[in-house]
């Protein structure tokens, strides 16, 4: 990794902040890297739970970046109708050596024409958004075309960076991390994705999320179609 690799966080207020955090504590830690936290007007953000995330940049004062990343979070469809924040990663993200994301994070990275006939993961409850996008829903924790890498929901967040650092820094100093974060992942109740969880858990969840779903698709359409417009593909 050369020095003065450069980190960009996308970020924006409702995010889901393990999607920023998470990866974040392990990206800071790339050798010689520069971390830089940017929203689209800059200041305070405010993630899920009231989580302040203060004194970030404002993208547009960002000339490039080595990695883009942006994180999910349940209004990321509406951001993928916020044309000023959505150009700027478009605009990072065409020149950036890495393009990256966490959960729905990849919603708004297909807004921006970045992932057009290209392999992406999502969360599994809005993966199949992807596909307004033109790209291609891949159920992986984390996933790899070409200079893109996408993770999966949440936590899958820890999993993309480490990827991350292996690819960037080498897989010794990745396993390093690994070993000082004592990743070594026990949860609880072992039902974290769909195939795992107990039938009643995922009518709950599944439950719980459909009063959502039909604003978010039409969101996810919506942002689709100008992202066609915009690629000239409409």
């Amino acid at each position: 990794m050369s020095k003065g690799f450069t980190t960009v966080f996308a970020v924006y207020d409702n995010m889901t902040h393990l999607d920023f955090t998470g990866p974040h504590q392990v990206l800071c830690r790339l050798p010689g890297a520069q971390t830089m936290i940017a929203s689209r007007d800059g200041g305070d953000v405010v993630a899920e739970g009231n989580l302040v995330i203060g004194h970030t940049g404002k993208l547009a004062d960002i000339d490039h970046c080595d990695l883009i990343c942006v994180p999910g979070g349940v209004t990321a469809t509406q951001v993928a109708l916020d044309e000023a924040f959505v150009s700027e990663v478009r605009r990072l993200g065409r020149e950036a050596t890495y393009v990256t994301s966490v959960c729905t994070g990849s919603l708004i990275l297909g807004a921006a024409g970045l992932l057009q006939g290209k392999r992406a993961a999502c969360h599994w409850a809005w993966r199949d958004l992807l596909t307004e996008f033109g790209a291609i829903v891949d159920e992986g924790r984390v996933v790899r075309d070409g200079n893109t890498f996408t993770g999966g929901g949440v936590t899958a967040g820890i999993d993309f960076a480490l990827t991350m650092v292996a690819e960037i820094a080498g897989e010794a100093y990745a396993k390093a991390l690994t070993l000082g974060y004592e990743y070594a992942p026990a949860p609880p109740f072992p039902g974290g994705r769909p195939e795992l969880a107990e039938a009643d858990t995922l009518s709950a969840y599944n439950a719980l999320m459909q009063p959502l779903m039909a604003e978010r698709k039409a969101e996810a359409h919506e942002a689709g179609e100008r992202m066609r417009a915009q690629a000239g593909l409409a």
